[in-house]
């Protein structure tokens, strides 16, 4: 290319103050030889320096998404004219400065590996100021040359010139110097300027220092707006790798710089707020307008157009793993005859019974006595057959998983007490994640767009080994001193501290690993933050309104811990990445939380069950795809409640952001959220959105885009096990005996009341009918928790916090601890009977799962672990040792397991836990019934297992 310019300025040009023809041949002479032996030295090839190759690559970053102004300067050059006037219009048309970057860079934006090779061409630094120079630059300077150029007179001058420029195009192309859009620009540009006079090399070298000071200026550009430009489908840029949907900003630098970078240039202004607002009720208006007029057409279900009817008549998705089929739209199946019949509370109370005459009987008949009075009152009926056919389960799984579990026990019944455990042989560790850590599947995985790898893999062959603990691994700090600090050793990871450390999320302080309470977007405290929300939306009402939050991409999960303090319970999560351990580190803290991502399968949860759903820069793009990750919230989000972004295409005006958030606003309209309010955060620096899902099918009918579609008729919302992801909407509840088509009411009188939506025609899962099935449910496990669990079995509740329910129904059991210090995830096992909705509509929370395989979760999170007829269930799908080592590696040291089961079943995990080295306080059995309380050791084995 610079060949080329050099030879572009040997043209012949004639200026009014030529007398003559032989005054112009000897200037031009004179001229061409100045100018050549000048522009000989600045146009050669120069290796660029250490200190300007970024700032050119930067620049590239910087100005990939300005290349829209690039078509409209073309539109206009060629109808310009060369004349005094027109010189005029071409400058606002070429802008100087940080933009004019970014009209010249989007057509030459390359990797790294062509922008080294376009360098010799468009030299970085000083000789890349004189080659952009001559054809961009447009500053007072060049108005003066381009009015000098402009005054031609000799047309015949013009016609040679004209001929010249052909010329060297022609010439430009055979040798190869055109990049992609380069050379047109070129030509057009040159077309545009007409006669161009070089001859003032006066002139030339003032330019090249205007440019050199503009180039220093664009070199100036913060690091946030260089990582934020590189990618424009998300609102900061994607992992280089594998990704990360759910967690924050991973560079140090750049968020700091980002943080710094919230200045009141950046941000939005109070007009800009209040006009974004403005203008999301009125596409809203204009939706219902548009929907009034085509009301009468409309489908009641909303599915009106083509796209829709195709949606409709679509075949089934594949699953992951290429299976197929009916299940998919069919995904809850009623339970089958594989499951046993169950066992009645009211039996079991009665065969449990005589361990508490037992214990007590040497110090008080009496108390006996009274303890029989009050257990005897407690009447449940048995979980009878009939009753599942009111119930459907989450027993879909594809049929790898169906393959997994048919492998059955392995038929020692009793023999466990000599087995010989070997400690895990795996890359993670003490981390050993068994469904997040299979190493052999994810180095196949060749697509990660959606975060596939990041998803759960379980082993074909459930893993038996035992996970290693730490070195110099204590004993927990108690709740709410945990809040606070965690013991180093526990969790010697500090990449989080390193790069997060300036934002308060974790800090390395001696022996401890601290929390300060900070986050991305509240690095002054989650208190004030979560203050500023129901500032922002007093409708939100913290603890009474809204009881149960969705934290996506939680980080350490500070907000979900001082949620506690407002009463609410909060269900966080982030994947397992890069981040080290920040799941981990909330779990230490006390605080709940799961390993999970926003990928390509929807959220383990029913539908409508979350009063709020929360986003702090959690990296989730979800504005991409259609917006699929986001109709999955709204899959989960309980109508009428809420969407808290918090974000930065919310309060700052970057070009990247202005787009994320115009993305958005389209497809939340299009959604039918409402646009409650848009709040800034003063002390903070940030903002938020807060949206409101529809609590009615209206707007839906009525909506002017038809897309996002309305979900199939059979496609079951509240289907969430291996279910691959919908880009769809459902219906929402509108019958009065629907669950969502009301609000539950305000905590914690929900937490006794039988829902709405629960019939009495239908049966319960203990065959009373369903509301007094609940009520039953409830008194039987304050009884138990208050008269047994409390008092017989060794516990020391105040060292208790972080509790499972491995089998729960109703969530009695997580009720009947509401006092305590405590917090219980209740688990639905996926061929039991779905009653999740109902934990959470009584303000409690909890999963989906499949003991057949690992759960979600780091190695020694939990303090106690409740299994009520768990496990002989269990053994009839899947290996018990498994299920024992699955067990062992979420129990921290020290943690109690409570078991009640048929004595067979408990007779054999008492094997199973001799073996382990565990202390059994409490093994009780009469009437083919048990009850087993145990504690686990620190014992680990010294074998190492095969590498798997």
């Amino acid at each position: 290319m610079a060949l080329v310019k050099a030879r572009g300025t040997k043209r012949s040009s004639a200026t009014s103050s030529y007398s003559s023809a032989t005054s112009i041949v000897i200037f031009v002479g004179l001229s061409v030889l100045g100018l050549w032996l000048l522009t000989s030295h600045s146009f050669a090839p120069s290796q660029p320096t250490t200190s300007t190759t970024p700032t050119r690559l930067a620049s590239i970053g910087h100005t990939h998404h300005h290349s829209n102004a690039l078509p409209q300067t073309r539109q206009n050059e060629p109808e310009t004219k060369v004349d005094n006037d027109e010189a005029a219009v071409i400058e606002p048309e070429m802008k100087v400065g940080n933009d004019e970057a970014a009209v010249i860079e989007p057509e030459t934006k390359v990797g790294n590996d062509e922008a080294a090779a376009i360098e010799p061409e468009t030299k970085v630094g000083n000789d890349e100021a004189a080659v952009i120079e001559p054809e961009t630059m447009v500053g007072n300077d060049e108005a003066a040359v381009i009015e000098a150029e402009t005054r031609v007179e000799n047309d015949e001058a013009v016609a040679t010139e004209a001929e010249t420029k052909i010329e060297n195009d022609e010439t430009e192309t055979a040798n190869g110097f055109k990049t992609e859009g380069i050379l047109t620009d070129q030509a057009d540009h040159q077309d545009t300027k007409g006669t161009q006079d070089n001859s003032d090399a006066v002139e030339e070298q003032e330019k090249q220092a205007a440019l050199e000071t503009q180039t220093s200026e664009e070199s100036s550009m913060t690091q946030k707006e260089e990582i934020i430009q590189e990618n424009p489908r998300s609102e900061t840029k994607m992992e280089t790798d594998d990704g990360n949907r759910g967690t924050e900003d991973v560079s140090t630098e750049g968020e700091s710089l980002s943080q710094g970078s919230n200045t009141t240039e950046n941000q939005i202004t109070d007009e800009d707020q209040q006009r974004r607002i403005d203008e999301h009720q009125q596409r809203e208006d204009e939706q219902k307008q548009q929907g009034g007029k085509e009301a009468k057409s409309t489908d009641p279900n909303g599915a009106t157009s083509h796209a829709q009817t195709q949606h409709d008549e679509a075949p089934i998705h594949l699953h992951q793993d290429g299976s197929s089929s009916q299940e998919t739209d069919k995904p809850k199946a009623q339970t089958t005859s594989q499951e046993t019949k169950h066992d009645s509370l009211d039996e079991d109370m009665d065969k449990v019974k005589p361990l508490s005459q037992k214990m007590n009987e040497e110090t008080s008949n009496k108390n006996n006595e009274a303890s029989t009075s009050s257990e005897d009152s407690i009447e449940i009926p048995k979980e009878s057959t009939e009753s599942k056919k009111s119930w459907t389960t989450q027993a879909y799984q594809s049929e790898n998983q169906k393959e997994r579990r048919n492998g059955g026990s392995n038929g020692r019944e009793n023999s466990n007490h000599g087995y010989t455990w070997l400690l895990c042989n795996v890359t993670a560790g003490a981390d050993y994640i068994p469904c997040l850590d299979n190493e052999k599947v994810v180095a196949n995985i060749h697509s990660r767009l959606h975060h596939e790898h990041r998803e759960r893999h379980c082993p074909n062959d459930p893993p038996t080994c035992l996970v290693p603990l730490p070195k110099g691994y204590k004993r927990r700090i108690d709740w709410p001193q945990s809040r606070d600090k965690i013991w180093y050793n526990n969790i010697p990871h500090t990449s989080l501290a390193e790069y997060k450390g300036h934002q308060n999320w974790v800090k390395v302080t001696g022996e401890f690993l601290t929390f300060p309470g900070g986050g991305t977007q509240f690095i002054h405290g989650a208190l004030h933050y979560i203050d500023f929300i129901q500032e922002a939306v007093p409708d939100i009402a913290w603890g009474k309104h809204s009881r149960v939050v969705l934290d996506v991409g939680c980080g350490v999960a500070s907000l979900g811990g001082y949620l506690f303090d407002r009463d609410v319970l909060t269900m966080s999560f982030a994947p397992k990445d890069e981040h080290e351990a920040q799941v981990q580190f909330a779990l230490e803290r006390g605080i709940p939380a799961i390993s999970a991502v926003m990928g390509s399968q929807r959220l383990p949860f029913p539908s409508r069950v979350f009063d709020v759903v929360h986003c702090a820069r959690c990296r989730v793009p979800w504005h991409v795809d259609g917006g699929a990750l986001l109709l999955e919230l709204n899959r989960v989000l309980r109508p009428g409640g809420y969407f808290v972004w918090s974000a930065t295409p919310v309060y700052q005006k970057l070009e990247e952001d202005v787009q994320i958030w115009k993305e958005m606003s389209r497809l939340t309209v299009s959604m039918c959220w409402e646009l409650v309010t848009i709040k800034k955060d003063k002390i903070n620096s940030i903002g938020a959105a807060i949206y409101q899902k529809p609590e009615s099918n209206d707007c839906y009918n009525h909506r002017k885009q038809k897309e996002p579609l309305m979900c199939k008729t059979d496609d079951d919302p509240n289907a969430a096990w291996y279910i691959p992801l919908q880009s769809c909407m459902h219906q929402i509840p509108t019958q009065e005996n629907e669950r969502g088509s009301q609000w539950p009411e305000e905590w914690p009188e929900r937490l006794q009341s039988p829902p709405y939506w629960l019939n009495k025609s239908q049966m319960g899962i203990y065959g009373k009918p369903a509301p007094d099935d609940f009520v039953s449910d409830y008194e039987h496990w304050k009884k138990v928790v208050s008269t047994m669990y409390m008092n017989d079995l060794g516990i020391n509740w105040s060292q208790v916090r972080n509790v499972m329910d491995l089998r729960a129904v109703y969530g009695g059991f997580a009720a009947a601890l509401k006092d305590q210090n405590l917090w219980v995830l209740n688990v639905v096992n996926v061929d039991s009977p779905d009653t999740l909705p109902i934990i959470y509509e009584r303000g409690l929370f909890g999963i989906y799962h499949d003991w057949c395989e690992s759960f979600s979760s780091y190695p020694r999170t939990y303090d106690l672990l409740h299994a009520d007829h768990l496990f002989s269930r269990l053994k009839k799908r899947c290996k018990l040792e498994f299920t024992m080592a699955e067990i062992d590696r979420i129990l921290r040291p020290g943690g109690k397991l409570i078991m009640r089961d048929e004595s067979s079943t408990v007779a054999e995990v008492v094997d199973f836990l001799k073996s382990l080295h565990w202390e059994v306080f409490l093994n009780h059995s009469k009437n083919q019934e048990g009850i087993l309380s145990a504690q686990k050791s620190d014992w680990r084995p010294t074998g190492i297992a095969d590498s798997s």
